[in-house]
């Protein structure tokens, strides 16, 4: 029986990416030593670094000013490597779930924090609009797509402040004008590589304009100079995710995968609406992500909850479960997730319906 991957992540990578990966393992780049065991300072792995880079460059099309960098630490590491180069006062945050709320957490300890709106009174189930941003903000930060409460924002932000956003989930699903935003920053393990690997796309003249003392390994800018090697890069995901990128040229770059994550999740939206089992816990489409689809039991079978789960998985749907916080359902449809594998929850859905 084939298994579908819906976890949120770390996530399905590219068949194209297992594949190449396996290969590099055992031959990295014929040196007949395996990518687990070279040395960063190879003139292979430094060809690696530097392609990965320029496919990086190419599908988002970054314009001349920014760096991009390849760091450990995770996500979570960027909740304080943000502020601590850029905030000198004050930033602004929007509070739209979990990590952005973690994000918000430690940027306090850096300077004044003001959040300009949050959707937690009614458990993060849509994107607050109409705020103000302080016009004297350092930077404002965004989260552009919330993986536990299923929300996203799904276009470019105008802002007359410098704009931060974490894109972990939500990279490479779609065209991103960089050249809006001061730093962009994500955890490779949801539409990219296995996790180990957090890229950050950074404008450099937005750094060294604070006056406190930066720890090197904390600072951008020794990482720029270092060319993502100052210290040891995760250089296995930092090979695998140049395999996803050469897949995802080879598919017709970021255009081309938007419009199959639309279809996609439209499928999967439509028939949440349509079976009288289900419905979505986010109400207004505009607000709905792509990446992670969440639902729960309509309110007259609530108790139907574990039997469609434990349906669901004899049937080779894997890690649709609901974040531990929130309950109900998630169906995470990253990049690399088939079309096949939406329609096949979807059959699921119905035939848990007629039975039901």
């Amino acid at each position: 029986m084939k298994k579908h991957n819906f976890y949120a992540g770390p996530s399905i990578l590219p068949q194209y990416t297992i594949d190449k990966t396996i290969e590099g393992i055992k031959d990295f780049a014929g040196t007949g030593l395996s990518i687990l065991e070279i040395s960063h300072r190879s003139k292979e792995f430094v060809a690696c670094m530097n392609d990965t880079i320029g496919l990086f460059r190419e599908l988002l099309d970054i314009p001349s000013g920014y760096q991009v960098l390849f760091l450990g630490g995770g996500a979570s590491m960027q909740f304080c490597m943000v502020p601590m180069n850029l905030m000198e006062k004050k930033a602004a945050y929007l509070n739209t779930g979990e990590w952005a709320g973690k994000a918000l957490k430690e940027a306090r300890l850096f300077g004044e924090v003001v959040e300009v709106a949050s959707s937690k009174e009614k458990l993060f189930n849509y994107i607050p609009r109409n705020y103000t941003i302080p016009a004297d903000a350092d930077y404002f930060h965004i989260t552009t797509n919330n993986t536990i409460y299923g929300t996203g924002i799904k276009k470019d932000m105008d802002v007359k402040v410098p704009l931060v956003a974490d894109m972990s989930s939500d990279i490479f699903s779609r065209p991103v004008d960089v050249s809006r935003y001061a730093l962009i920053y994500g955890g490779a393990q949801k539409n990219l590589a296995p996790a180990g690997v957090t890229f950050v796309i950074v404008k450099e003249d937005i750094l060294g304009k604070v006056t406190r003392p930066i720890s090197s390994m904390l600072d951008y800018r020794v990482h720029i100079k270092g060319e993502s090697m100052f210290n040891t890069p995760p250089v296995f995901a930092v090979f695998a995710a140049q395999q996803t990128l050469k897949w995802l040229k080879d598919l017709g770059g970021v255009k081309a995968i938007q419009k199959k994550n639309i279809e996609k999740a439209g499928l999967l939206y439509d028939e949440i609406e349509r079976n009288k089992l289900f419905k979505p816990t986010i109400a207004d489409p505009e607000d709905r992500s792509l990446m992670n689809i969440c639902f729960v039991m309509a309110d007259n079978y609530k108790e139907l909850e574990k039997p469609f789960a434990d349906f669901a998985k004899s049937k080779g749907m894997l890690g649709i479960e609901g974040h531990r916080s929130v309950g109900g359902f998630r169906a995470s449809t990253y990049n690399a997730l088939p079309k096949e594998s939406v329609e096949a929850l979807v059959s699921v859905m119905k035939e848990f319906e007629s039975k039901n």
